[in-house]
Parts: structure tokens; sequence; C-alpha cells
């Protein structure tokens, strides 16, 4: 976002300068490798994902490493966000054979929001989860966990039901509904969920730019002083927003999640 806004002001584009509205677009998304080793380029979004990865665990490591009866301030913090996902998400969502998925779930949703946040971030300015492989990723390891809780629950032609037989359903429709399950269940789900979160980070870090780059465009002596203060005003708004997005977003995934390894549990879906 900085760079795009950079790039305009020191071109000293504006609206009756003469040149065209420098319309931001899939350039926001791409990055010059920091370096590389070999044909493996290291670029901003995967530094970012290492730096959320090492906050989340150095935040609950600092939280729960020497934990008291009487919580500190930190300790406290920690132990409210744990609450909140083990709570209000796993165990509303799988109940108490939920406890053991608890820490996966906890830290799968803390790095996601984690990652979310950086959008706004000073000098980072980038939603990690709007670059496509980071929600795959994630949503692979849901897959698994999915997959293996799956089978190992109900063995593999048990397994193979619970995916695609439907209880409850008169045999006639099986051969309409069973494929549309398993095609449901087996792709459409993994597929959904990495691309819910990628396309909510893509689209409101797309929006965000797209404003703060015509609050500059926009700016001048005249006429333009307004419409240039309309869209920062815009642009401020729409980050106050993103800030709910981003939180929902982990929310939401982790949510699912969540219900992928209940139904997993259950001995019919």
């Amino acid at each position: 976002m900085g760079a795009d806004v950079q790039l305009a002001s020191e071109a000293g584009c504006h609206l009756f300068s003469g040149c065209g509205f420098p319309a931001p677009g899939l350039n926001e998304f791409d990055f010059k490798p920091i370096f590389s080793i070999g044909s493996v380029d290291f670029t901003k979004p995967m530094l970012l994902s290492i730096i959320c990865a090492l906050l989340v665990v150095a935040f609950f490591w600092a939280s729960f490493a020497k934990p008291k009866l009487v919580p500190g301030k930190l300790q406290l913090v920690g132990e409210i966000g744990y609450d909140f996902v083990k709570r209000s998400i796993v165990l509303e969502t799988i109940g108490k054979k939920g406890e053991k998925y608890v820490p996966m779930l906890v830290s799968m949703f803390f790095f996601v929001w984690v990652m979310n946040i950086m959008s706004i971030i000073p000098f980072a300015q980038f939603p990690v989860m709007s670059r496509i492989a980071y929600p795959v990723g994630l949503a692979a390891v849901v897959w698994v966990t999915y997959m293996t809780l799956t089978f190992k629950k109900h063995g593999f032609v048990g397994g193979l039901k619970n995916l695609c037989w439907p209880s409850g359903i008169p045999g006639w429709v099986m051969f309409i509904l069973v494929p549309i399950e398993f095609i449901s269940n087996i792709f459409v789900r993994p597929f959904t969920l990495a691309v819910r979160a990628f396309a909510n980070m893509f689209a409101g870090h797309l929006l965000i730019v797209v404003f703060s780059v015509a609050s500059w465009y926009l700016l001048s002596p005249s006429i333009g002083a307004l419409y240039g203060t309309t869209s920062f005003i815009v642009a401020v708004g729409l980050t106050a927003f993103e800030l709910l997005v981003q939180f929902l977003q982990a929310y939401i995934f982790v949510m699912l999640a969540s219900s992928y390894i209940a139904g997993a549990l259950e001995e019919a879906h």
C-alpha cells in the first residue's frame, strides 16, 4: 500500500495534472525476493508468516511458561484467548470429544488472525492470507486431520459411508446424493475453506490500497481536495472494518475446521 502511494507522490500524479489514475492491481501482491536459495525466492509474505508464527509461539510461551494460580496480566490475556477458542468454538461445535484438538485449533486461530492483522501494521501492510498458498496450506492441514479422523474412527468402509452416505435418506435417491456428498466432502470443503479466507483478505487489502492511492491522486488545491478527503475517510473506514473482518475470518476458519472434526467423530453425518 505504501509503495503505491509513494510512487504516485514521486510522480506528482494528481487528478488535474494530466496523468491517469495509477490503479493498483495484482502487482500489489507480488514482491521482489529478499534473497534466493537456488530457485527458491524468499519474499516478504514468507518473512511475515515466519514472524507471525514466532509471535504466536512467543506469546503463549511467555503466558504459560510459568503459570501462576493468580495469573499476571500476560497470563490472563493468554487464558482469555485460549478459553475463547476452547469454549466458544471447539466445545460448542465438537463437544467434550474436542478437548484434545483445542491446542491445534487455538494455534490455528491466532496464527490466521495475526497473519490477517499484518495488513494494518506499519512497514508490514500486507495480509499474508491474501496469498493463496497460505490458506491452501492451512486448509490442507484441516483436510488431512478430517480424513485421518474419519477413517481412524470408522474404518475404510465406515469412513466412506460417513463421507458419502447420508442417514435417513430413501435409497432410490442415493445414486444422486452419494457422488454429490463425495465431491462436497472430499474436494469442495477444503477448496471453499481456503478460498473464503484468501478472497476476503485479498479483496479487503485491494480496496484499502485503491482508496489510499486515490486519496493522493485526488488531492489538489481545488475541488479535488474534497474528493481526496472523502477517499481518505473511506480508506480509514475500510481499515476499521477490515479489523472486524480479520477477526471473523480467523473465527470462521477455525469454526469450520471444528465442524469437520465433529463430523469425522460422529457415527453418521
